[in-house]
């Protein structure tokens, strides 16, 4: 509920609103009129915040209204604020954006308000083409756009966000074969000693996926505008394309083919299967857990506001990115030490878990120097400098690299720690121990501090070092103490 309690402005000694007060519960339309001059426009600018009320207040739903509460209400002066020469569709969307609402949604919301005024087969006409009366209606669904800035937070998606996700999750659905054996090809040409070729074919997709994006997306070179159903559609279709390439490069090296690898697939090797799930299932379950943790992160970000959301995003972005370079030297320890580990081959075994840690620790030490000593630089590279909203981001996002800088030796020690483990099939015991430093310990102490102790948004990404701090520590010793320290391994068997 909208209240105006006591507004009054003066201009020097001309007072222009006089202690005016009244109520707009929701879903109620409310209208006042006056002569010009009145104070009616005074009213409307005291109520958005652009004119500071010499007394008197506006709330919203009993509270002091705050600009986070006026980022939701759509406001339509008399003058306009719409570019002639800009289609509809991509200027709605522009607004939105401003407001901080996610392109997607913000698109989505924008076809469905045009639809609503009349105008769903006019998105990509230019607004001077449209007659006086239609500009209008598109000025009004400008308006209404901000209502939806609540679009931005994920724990308060509404049903346009619903049905976006789930028609992209219908087609997807149709690519997961494709994704679940490139992955295992991925695992078998890496072991092979090809993840080069692997590299190639996962760098030859992009442009192609960005391509099929551009055409089925907006519908250019004459296909049919599909909007998310094209991006999925794109991504589907280069999926099933990667896993041809791979599949062509597996069979056709010379040092695959004693494996034969597409001979009698109709006979199930069911001891192997049992073998590949006993290991595959804990390591898939130590996944879920850590890419669980750090979605939870998102959620209680949400808690905080938009701003610490898209400051914790950004943030994990850039850590994300350091952190596949940790998780590439992981896969390849994997196959060092189960190499080393089937020939029995203890100091070889020892050399390559040194090598992996050494390599991971030097990337780990160069990124937290960049974290540490350029963190706005490389947060404002996620931003558009002429959103109002940046500094506050740029500012918060700044800070949380250090922390991000912190935990980069810690997460890259226990991603080093966990593939070190599964190269010697060791992968039941290191999933208990990263459930428990993650979920039992991470994401406590991140709610500890971020919420009952008062530390806002560092205290949720303390957390998360206290969680991988642990984590790194257990998996680690787990490693190292094990009988292969003291003594030369048996070969394996077979």
């Amino acid at each position: 509920m909208l209240e105006a309690r006591g507004l009054t402005r003066r201009f020097g000694d001309k007072t222009a609103v006089d202690d005016v007060s009244f109520e707009v519960a929701d879903g109620q339309m409310t209208g006042f009129i006056g002569g010009n001059g009145a104070g009616k426009t005074t009213t409307m600018r005291m109520i958005m915040g652009v004119l500071e009320p010499s007394a008197g207040e506006a709330l919203w739903n009993g509270e002091p209204m705050t600009r986070e509460h006026r980022r939701r209400i759509g406001y339509m002066p008399e003058e306009r604020g719409l570019y002639p020469k800009q289609p509809l569709i991509d200027q709605l969307v522009y607004l939105a954006q401003l407001r901080g609402v996610a392109p997607a949604a913000a698109r989505a919301r924008g076809l469905e308000l045009l639809e609503r005024f009349g105008l769903g087969d006019r998105a990509k006409d230019k607004l001077e083409a449209l007659s006086l009366g239609n500009q209008q209606r598109v000025q009004i669904a400008a308006a209404l756009m901000a209502g939806n800035a609540v679009l931005a937070k994920p724990a308060e998606a509404t049903p346009a966000i619903a049905a976006l996700a789930q028609e992209w999750l219908r087609v997807m659905l149709f690519a997961m074969p494709a994704v679940l054996c490139a992955m295992a090809l991925n695992s078998f040409l890496a072991a092979l000693g090809r993840p080069n070729a692997v590299l190639i074919v996962t760098l030859a997709g992009l442009p192609v996926n960005a391509a099929l994006n551009w055409v089925l997306i907006w519908g250019n070179l004459g296909a049919p505008e599909l909007g998310v159903t094209g991006a999925a559609l794109a991504s589907a279709a280069v999926n099933w394309l990667q896993l041809a390439a791979l599949l062509l490069l597996a069979v056709s090296l010379p040092e695959a083919r004693p494996y034969h690898l597409l001979q009698r697939l109709w006979r199930a090797d069911w001891p192997a299967a049992r073998q590949v799930f006993a290991l595959g299932l804990p390591i898939g379950l130590t996944l879920v857990a850590e890419s669980g943790m750090f979605t939870s992160t998102y959620i209680m970000m949400g808690w905080l506001g938009t701003v610490p959301l898209a400051a914790h995003g950004i943030a994990l972005q850039i850590a994300s990115l350091t952190f596949m370079v940790h998780l590439g030297i992981s896969n390849a320890a994997t196959i060092r030490v189960g190499t080393a580990h089937g020939n029995g081959d203890a100091a070889g075994l020892r050399r390559a878990a040194l090598a992996a840690i050494i390599l991971s620790v030097g990337f780990a030490l160069l990124a937290m120097t960049a974290f540490l000593a350029i963190p706005r630089a490389l947060t404002g590279l996620y931003l558009n400098a002429g959103d109002p909203q940046a500094p506050a981001i740029v500012a918060l996002a700044a800070v949380l690299m250090v922390y991000a800088g912190l935990f980069q030796l810690v997460d890259a020690m226990q991603a080093i720690a966990l593939g070190l483990l599964r190269g010697v099939h060791d992968t039941r015991v290191p999933m208990v121990l990263a459930v428990v430093s993650y979920w039992l310990i991470g994401l406590p102490a991140a709610w500890l501090l971020a919420f009952p102790l008062g530390f806002g948004p560092p205290g949720l990404w303390l957390g998360l070092l206290v969680g991988l701090s642990f984590a790194a520590a257990l998996l680690m010793a787990r490693f190292w103490g094990r009988s292969w320290q003291a003594a030369p391994l048996a070969p394996a068997a077979g």
